[in-house]
């Protein structure tokens, strides 16, 4: 309707050839009636499209699933079999390089696509350069671990409706939604064939959500602690910033909610800055110290070996592949008993049979990889035992360390650091004693307290505060 009112308002007449309209009070009427029916159909099929869908995507069927992605080839429905996934060959290496690079070279998303690009690997349409959303879009996708997913997004209307050219300019975008992703537990598990190990896969969203997390963005000066530090009272990262004195600039971590110009004139916390050499001090201190106890560290590795051990996630699949394969096996014999007993006849036997026999090879290749798998991982684990000359040499060197070195080895050891008003709390990623002199169980009072554990009397540690003694 609104379309034949926009129609006749530029002088556009619309003629119906099954049903002429003569423009009276009753067919228009109709026409208003006629418009609704079919809008409430349209609906009503797009329901119907969605659950059938659905429904078949948790009978575990790739044909839901639009097209293959990299390494995959999509075989089409047939008279023998079910629509399903084939590996191929070369993109399934190149697919396994792009995890490796990621997740055992530690190379950024940004210096894989590089790589890529100078062995001048073809993508899926032969093309010779690849782009980071592609690489990105790789690391994501869970099809690669074994398990493709269905209604992993749905349409919703956009966040932010315009930009501000179009703001500007009074105009509208071409379409007011966007895929939105919808939470993990809502998607709908495929099984198709794996080219990496579940470990892999977990590796590499651990480190996609950390760069997430720590981004360095446009930080022109990094600093140890960047995206680990935290309010104590109000919830809020500390963001690095600086003063000038008349001799130096003096940096400060400062908590975001102390900010009254965020937040319409009201500060949301009486959190003060931090002095963030000091705050840096006293938590490398701690990571030195750490580094310094051999039998901590050989400790922790123990105890995670034994947990690798009875709860391997590559070991659960095993389990459940095993299974998998007792049923499709369990599934065969029953077509033929049936048909040996006349229950089922020879065509129908040759259409279904094909898809399990097909199933049952996909498992025994999944199992034989799995197999393996495991046999590497126990060599892997067994490599911790000769970390003991590796964390020699880092204590030798944690002194010379720059500042992105010191970085990275801060965010393998530390997990937060909570800044309260006279003491900070360091939540280490592995177990620690508590300290023998001014812990607090991990807790460190700051200067001018009155248990200070480090104080340094050469440290400045509010900037409108003169002595460290009148905090």
């Amino acid at each position: 309707m609104l379309l034949i009112e926009e129609l006749a308002r530029h002088g556009v007449a619309v003629i119906f050839i099954k049903a002429p309209h003569s423009g009276t009070p009753e067919d228009q009427l109709l026409l208003q009636f006629q418009g609704m029916i079919a809008e409430y159909e349209r609906a009503q099929i797009l329901e119907r499209s969605r659950r059938g869908k659905r429904h078949r995507a948790k009978q575990g069927e790739v044909s839901v699933l639009s097209g293959a992605p990299y390494g995959y080839r999509y075989e089409r429905k047939s008279d023998e079999q079910a629509a399903d996934y084939t590996v191929i060959a070369a993109e399934a290496q190149v697919v396994r390089q792009i995890y490796e690079l990621y997740t055992v070279a530690g190379l950024s998303i940004g210096a894989v696509t590089r790589r890529l690009n100078e062995l001048g690997v073809p993508t899926r349409k032969g093309a010779a350069r690849w782009e980071r959303s592609t690489v990105w879009a790789i690391l994501r996708n869970p099809a690669y671990r074994g398990m493709a997913c269905f209604g992993k997004t749905q349409q919703a209307a956009r966040e932010r409706t315009n930009n501000r050219t179009l703001r500007q300019r009074g105009g509208l975008p071409a379409r007011n939604s966007a895929n939105h992703e919808l939470p993990r537990d809502q998607w709908i598990e495929i099984p198709v064939p794996a080219l990496i190990d579940p470990d892999t896969f977990a590796l590499a969203q651990e480190r996609l959500e950390s760069n997430r997390k720590h981004a360095s963005r446009r930080t022109l000066e990094p600093s140890i602690l960047q995206g680990l530090v935290h309010c104590r009272q109000c919830g809020y990262a500390l963001y690095r910033t600086s003063t000038r004195s008349s001799a130096r600039k003096i940096s400060y971590y400062r908590c975001l909610g102390a900010d009254a110009w965020r937040y319409d004139g009201h500060a949301r916390c009486e959190q003060r800055p931090i002095r963030l050499d000091l705050l840096e001090h006293i938590v490398w201190s701690e990571i030195v110290r750490l580094l310094e106890d051999p039998a901590l560290i050989q400790t922790e590795l123990n105890r995670r070996l034994e947990t690798a051990r009875n709860s391997s996630p590559a070991k659960r699949q095993q389990d459940r592949v095993t299974q998998d394969l007792a049923q499709a096996q369990k599934r065969m014999d029953r077509l033929l008993t049936a048909y040996q007993e006349d229950l089922l006849s020879l065509n129908e036997l040759r259409r279904r049979m094909p898809a399990l026999r097909q199933r049952e090879q996909s498992l025994q290749e999944e199992l034989r990889g799995l197999s393996a798998q495991l046999v590497d991982q126990a060599a892997y684990l067994r490599l911790a035992e000769t970390l003991t000359a590796f964390l020699g040499r880092l204590r030798s060197s944690a002194a010379t360390l720059d500042v992105q070195d010191r970085q990275r080895i801060t965010r393998l050891l530390v997990k937060e650091v909570v800044v309260a008003d006279d003491s900070i709390t360091i939540r280490h990623s592995i177990p620690t004693a508590t300290r023998p002199a001014g812990g607090n169980g991990g807790a460190s009072r700051l200067p001018g307290s009155p248990h200070a554990a480090h104080a340094d009397q050469s440290y400045l540690l509010r900037p409108w505060r003169g002595q460290p003694g009148t905090v």
